[in-house]
């Protein structure tokens, strides 16, 4: 995980030196003094990742409390027992430190993880999962979920996050500067015009973004797939997502959770830009193709 990380970041920094000096040769033209560009590309590095990490940090304590869940501190019933040791035989397999283990209460079957680090993540599931499933498939969801964590994925996301926020800022503040100057031909500071731009550029950028990040997360899903094909059984995990293509009720999993959860909801039409999971029959065909 290290290594792909530094990559990772080393990436992005070679993105952010790059955006720096596109926007530094054609900002004079459009009035922009280029001392103020470097400050910007800055200030939105800060900004973009300063907000996708501190998320980071935040996430087992926010899903503690928007789910609901009650981590077991010492288990009390054999299904219980049974999850710990599960998740404590995967994370051992898959090299990763013990995650904590919880229970949430939805009638849905849904499961997700989070966590900062590998070694200091959470698993849960949830009530409905466990009363719906069978052993073998929710084992199949642990070693979904774990693999999650062993793939470093909520890392690899928030890297993504931190990118496409620090485009957005810089660029809706590019776009709302040029037409402030050019089309309004403002001459001092920035004008009205300059703000109703930056906001409406956010939006459209912003949502332009998070169909980027959605893409990366799909292809996440793919690969826990296959991680926890490799440690619980490649059957099991179709029989898993199988399982999640009953009819039921739609209840997904909060925005901040659900691109770590193995439940995704099933839009048609454009709306498939904005899932974080691929469609479930696509996940099984993909599990089905690699017995061929």
């Amino acid at each position: 995980m290290f290594t792909r990380v530094v990559l990772f970041l080393a990436t992005n920094l070679a993105v952010l030196v790059v955006l720096t000096v596109m926007v530094s040769l054609i900002g004079p033209a459009f009035g922009i003094p280029p001392g103020s560009l470097t400050m910007l590309v800055v200030l939105g590095a800060v900004i973009g990742f300063g907000g996708a990490f501190i998320s980071l940090a935040l996430s087992k304590w926010m899903a503690k409390r928007a789910m609901g869940v009650q981590v077991i501190e010492q288990p009390h019933t054999e299904v219980e027992t049974w999850l710990v040791a599960t998740v404590k035989r995967q994370a051992q397999a898959a090299g990763i430190g013990m995650p904590e283990v919880g229970i949430f209460d939805s009638p849905v079957p849904n499961a997700f993880a989070t966590g900062a680090r590998r070694d200091a993540s959470l698993v849960a599931v949830s009530t409905g999962l466990l009363r719906s499933m069978g052993k073998d498939e929710v084992e199949a969801v642990l070693a979904h979920e774990v693999s999650h964590v062993a793939n470093g994925d909520m890392v690899t996301l928030t890297l993504i996050q931190g990118v496409v926020n620090t485009f957005v800022f810089v660029l809706a503040r590019v776009i709302g500067n040029v037409v402030d100057k050019v089309v309004f031909k403002n001459e001092r500071g920035h004008g009205i015009a300059y703000l109703l731009t930056v906001i409406v550029a956010e939006i459209v950028l912003g949502i332009l973004a998070s169909m980027v990040v959605m893409w990366f997360s799909r292809q996440r899903e793919f690969r826990a797939d296959a991680g926890g094909a490799t440690l619980a059984g490649r059957m099991k995990m179709i029989q898993a997502l199988e399982a999640l293509r009953r009819p039921r009720d739609p209840q997904p999993l909060p925005d901040s959770f659900a691109a770590f959860g193995i439940a995704g909801g099933q839009p048609a039409g454009w709306r498939k830009l904005f899932m974080s999971h691929p469609p479930l029959e696509e996940r099984i065909e993909a599990l089905k193709g690699r017995l061929g």
